[in-house]
C-alpha cells in the first residue's frame, strides 16, 4: 500500500495553525477524508496479518507500507519551532507510522490540533495496527515536494531537501527500523533530453545522504530505489516534467527508450556500491625539495606613513602637577631629520609576522592610485613610495623574498588612478602609456630588491570589454619589454602576470556537449589573456570561431580585435614564468536549466554540486581542481615554471578547521603535480621548483587570521594564528614547539613554531 499526495496532505487544507478552525463548508468533506484515512490503516493492517498467517510461513516475504514524506526545518532554533516541525512531520508522515510502527494510535499532536475530528483506534484495533510493517517503506522527493505539499502543513516552517535528517528522525521516532527507500529523485524541464547533469547531481545528492546516514548517523538503511525507469506522465503536470532515468521522445511514433546520463551514473554507482575513494585523489606520501619557496600573499599591504614619536622635533616635558602627561614646549624645536626605514613601527609588526611563519616569499600588490594618484608621473606620493621601499628592503632583510604586483582590480576605480578610470580605464588607450610610465617609476625605486615582479593580479576576464583586453595585453607586454631591456640585466628580477584560473569541469563525464563547454569555459577565461602571452601572439583559435559564429547569428555584439603582426610579435614571449592564482573549481553543462546562473554568452549553465564541501560564501572545496588546472597549463603551454600565488579560502571561524583541510588537501594535489606531472628541473636559481605556493591573508570579523607553513626535512606543520591564544594544527607529524607572542593594539597572536 502506497499513501499518496492526496491522502496525505490535501485533507487538512483548511486546518490552521495551532487551532482546528475549518471553515464549515469543507468540514464534512475533511471528515470524511480523514475516515478515509483511518479505513486505509486498518486495512492495511488486516492485509499485513493475513499474509502473515497465511502465506509468509511458506513464500517467506515482507509486507510494510509506503509512505511519502517531506522534510521540515525549524525557522530558529527555538522549543517552539522544533515542536511545529515535528508536528509537520506527525502530520503528513506520522500519521500513518506511529499507528504501525510505535503505539497503534495516531500522534498527540494530531489529537490536540483536530480533537473531536479524528476518530479514535479501539484498543483491539490498536493492537491490530500496531507492528503491522516489516520494514519502514519511504518514499521522499517524487511525491512530496514543494509544489504539492500544502502550505498549512508546515506549520510557518521551512521545508527542506535534506534526505538524510528525515531518515535520522525516522530512525529515532519509530525505534530504529530498517528503511528501504523505496522512491526517491528530483525532476527536471521537460525540454531536457538526455543529458539531464541537473537531475544526475540530484540523484548523487540523495544518494550521498543516504550512504552518511548508513555510515556517520548508524541509520538501518538496507535499500535505495531511485524514481523513476522512464519519462511519463507526471499527474497534474502532466508531460511538463520528467524524472526518468530513460529518455522517452514522446512525440515520437515507437516512444523508443534511451539511457541519460542520470542512468549511466546511477549504473557506475551500482557497479561500484557507492563512492569508493578514487586512487588518483588519494593523498600521497613524499615532500617537496627542500629549497622549496613557501609564502604567503596579501592583497594589499597596511599603509601607515606616520613615523615614531623618535622623529617628531617637538620638545616636551613631564607635567607632574597639572596635566599628568606630556606637555609640548612651545617655540623649542629640535633639528629635523630624514625619515628611517626604522620609524616605521607598522612594518617592523608585519615583518615580524611574516619572519616568524618562516615563509621565505612574501606577495602583495602595490596601490597604483596611491603612488600616482593623477596618473602620471608628474605628481607622485614620494611618502607612499618610500614606505614600500622600506617595506621591500626590511622584507630582504628578513630574508624573505619581495613578489610584488604593479596592478590589481580593486572595488574603487578598478584599482588605478581616477583620472584615468573616468576616462575609460583600460578601454583607453592612454591608460597603456601611463601604466608603462608607472612600471618604471616602480622598477627604478624598487626593483633593487624586488626579485620577482607581477604587473597584472588577476585581470577580471569575465568583466573585461574586448578593448580593454587588447590594451591590457599591451601594457603588460609593454611593461615586460621595458623590464627585459632595461633593468633585468642590473636587478637580476623576473617578470610576469598573474592570471586566475579556477578549474572548469564538465557536469557530466559522459557528454561530449559538457566536455566541449569546459574547454571553451577554460579558453575564454584562461587562454583570453594566456594564449597571446605565452603560444602565439593572439587569441585563442576557439575563442575567435565562437565570437564569429555567434555575431553573425546576432546573439550578441562582442568583437574580438585583431593584432598586428608587430603587436604579435611584441606580446608573445612576455613571460618568465605562468603565475596563476585557485581558489575553487565549477561544474558546467551545455544546456540551460537555471537562468540565474546561465551564460548566455558562452551558452553555459553552472552547476552546483550539494555533495562537495563549500565554504560559508558558498565556495567548494575541491583539491583535486589544482592539480587538474596545472597539468591543462603544461599539456597546453609547455614545460613552463608555475608559481601558485593565490590560493585560500573563507573560514569565519577562529577555529578554522576548514581552512587547515582546504590547505592540507590543495598542497597536497600541489605535490601531485610536482611529482607527476610539472617538470623536474628548475628554471631558475632563485627557487628549485617550478611551484611557489602561496595562501591569502584573511581578515575575519576584523582580526588577522594567518596561515603558518613551517618547513623541517620531511614534513610540514600548519598552523592557524589567532588573537586568542588558539591553536589547530594538522597531525602531519611529531614536531616540538616553542612559544612566541606578538603584540600591538590590535592583534595579540600566539605562534607555535619548530623548535
Amino acid at each position: 500500500m502506497r499513501q499518496t499526495p492526496e491522502s496525505g496532505s490535501r485533507s487538512l487544507l483548511r486546518v490552521k495553525h495551532n487551532d482546528i478552525a475549518i471553515q464549515d463548508t469543507a468540514t464534512s468533506r475533511i471528515a470524511s477524508d480523514i475516515v478515509v484515512k483511518l479505513f486505509s490503516v486498518k486495512a492495511h493492517a488486516r492485509v499485513w496479518h493475513l499474509y502473515d498467517t497465511e502465506f509468509r510461513p511458506m513464500q517467506k516475504g515482507q509486507v510494510s507500507i509506503a509512505l511519502a514524506s517531506h522534510w521540515i526545518d525549524p525557522i530558529n532554533m527555538t522549543q517552539h519551532c522544533i515542536q511545529e516541525s515535528s508536528k509537520s512531520l506527525d502530520f503528513v508522515l506520522g500519521w500513518f507510522a506511529r499507528p504501525i510502527f510505535l503505539d497503534g494510535d495516531y500522534p498527540e499532536s494530531m489529537k490536540h490540533n483536530l480533537s473531536s475530528l479524528l476518530p479514535e483506534f479501539t484498543d483491539e484495533e490498536k493492537r491490530l495496527n500496531k507492528g503491522t510493517a516489516d520494514f519502514f517503506a519511504l518514499s521522499f522527493g517524487p511525491i512530496l515536494s514543494f509544489q504539492m505539499l500544502d502550505p498549512h502543513m508546515k506549520f510557518q516552517q521551512m521545508e527542506s531537501l535534506s534526505l538524510r535528517m528525515l531518515l535520522y528522525w525516522i530512525s529515532t521516532e519509530y525505534n530504529q527500523p530498517p528503511i528501504f527507500i523505496v522512491e526517491n529523485s528530483w525532476l527536471i524541464a521537460a525540454f531536457t533530453k538526455r543529458e539531464d547533469a541537473k537531475y544526475m547531481y540530484y540523484l548523487k545528492t540523495f544518494v550521498m545522504e543516504t550512504l552518511k546516514a548508513i555510515s556517520i548517523d548508524g541509520v538501518n538503511v538496507i535499500g535505495y530505489t531511485a524514481w523513476s525507469l522512464m519519462d511519463g506522465f507526471e499527474w497534474h503536470r502532466e508531460y511538463k516534467i520528467r524524472r526518468g532515468l530513460f529518455y522517452v521522445d514522446f512525440a515520437s511514433q515507437n516512444k523508443k527508450l534511451m539511457p541519460k546520463s542520470s542512468a549511466l551514473f546511477y549504473q557506475q554507482l551500482i557497479k561500484k556500491n557507492g563512492f569508493p575513494p578514487l586512487q588518483e585523489n588519494r593523498p600521497v606520501q613524499g615532500t617537496f625539495p627542500c629549497d622549496f619557496a613557501w609564502g604567503v600573499t596579501a592583497s594589499t599591504i597596511q599603509i601607515d606613513t606616520m613615523p615614531t614619536q623618535f622623529n617628531d622635533p617637538s620638545v616636551y616635558v613631564w607635567d607632574m602637577n597639572k596635566t599628568k602627561g606630556l606637555t609640548k614646549v612651545d617655540g623649542l624645536k629640535m633639528p629635523k631629520r630624514k625619515t628611517h626605514c626604522a620609524d616605521y613601527a607598522s612594518i617592523r609588526l608585519q615583518i615580524s609576522m611574516l619572519h616568524s611563519t618562516y615563509i621565505n616569499h612574501f606577495y602583495f600588490a602595490l596601490k597604483w592610485n596611491s603612488i600616482v594618484p593623477h596618473g602620471n608621473i608628474s605628481q607622485i606620493n614620494h611618502s607612499i613610495l618610500h614606505y614600500y621601499q622600506c617595506f621591500v628592503s626590511e622584507l630582504v632583510q628578513a630574508n624573505i623574498t619581495p613578489v610584488v604586483a604593479l596592478w590589481q582590480p580593486m572595488a574603487e576605480h578598478q584599482g588605478m588612478p581616477s583620472k584615468l578610470y573616468k576616462m575609460g580605464g583600460w578601454d583607453y588607450i592612454h591608460t597603456v602609456d601611463a601604466f608603462v610610465e608607472y612600471a618604471r617609476l616602480c622598477f627604478k625605486e624598487l626593483g633593487k630588491f624586488v626579485a620577482i615582479w607581477i604587473t597584472m593580479h588577476e585581470p577580471p576576464v569575465r568583466n573585461l570589454t574586448s578593448t580593454s583586453g587588447h590594451n591590457l595585453l599591451k601594457a603588460h607586454a609593454l611593461a615586460w619589454h621595458l623590464y627585459d631591456k632595461e633593468f633585468r640585466k642590473s636587478q637580476n628580477g623576473k617578470i610576469s602576470l598573474a592570471l586566475h584560473a579556477d578549474w572548469v569541469e564538465p557536469a557530466s563525464p559522459f557528454s561530449r556537449n559538457d566536455n566541449n563547454t569546459s574547454e571553451r569555459v577554460l579558453e575564454f577565461e584562461v587562454g583570453r589573456l594566456a594564449d597571446p602571452i605565452f603560444l602565439s601572439g593572439d587569441y585563442p583559435k576557439v575563442m575567435r570561431e565562437w565570437l564569429s559564429q555567434r555575431n553573425s547569428h546576432g546573439v550578441f555584439d562582442f568583437h574580438l580585435p585583431h593584432f598586428t603582426e608587430n603587436e604579435k610579435h611584441l606580446i608573445k614571449g612576455t613571460f618568465d614564468f605562468f603565475a596563476l592564482t585557485h581558489y575553487t573549481t565549477e561544474l558546467v553543462h551545455w544546456e540551460m536549466e537555471d537562468t540565474v546562473r546561465y551564460d548566455y554568452g558562452l551558452e553555459v549553465q553552472f552547476i552546483t554540486d550539494s555533495t562537495f564541501l563549500h565554504s560559508p560564501h558558498k565556495y567548494a572545496v575541491v583539491p583535486w581542481g589544482l592539480r587538474k588546472i596545472l597539468n591543462w597549463i603544461k599539456t597546453k603551454y609547455g614545460d613552463i615554471p608555475v608559481y601558485v600565488l593565490g590560493n585560500g579560502i573563507d573560514d569565519g571561524k577562529l577555529d578554522d578547521k576548514l581552512r587547515i583541510y582546504y590547505i592540507q588537501h590543495y598542497i597536497n594535489e600541489a605535490l601531485k603535480a610536482y611529482i607527476c606531472c610539472l617538470s623536474s628541473p628548475p628554471l631558475y636559481t632563485y627557487v628549485s621548483s617550478p611551484l611557489l605556493y602561496s595562501i591569502y591573508l584573511i581578515y575575519v570579523c576584523h582580526l588577522l587570521l594567518y596561515i603558518v607553513y613551517t618547513w623541517r626535512v620531511s614534513c610540514v606543520k600548519l598552523c592557524v594564528l589567532s588573537c586568542m591564544w588558539r591553536h589547530a594544527c594538522s597531525d602531519f607529524c611529531e614536531m616540538s614547539f616553542v612559544r612566541r607572542h606578538a603584540c600591538s593594539n590590535f592583534l595579540c597572536v600566539e605562534l607555535h613554531v619548530t623548535g
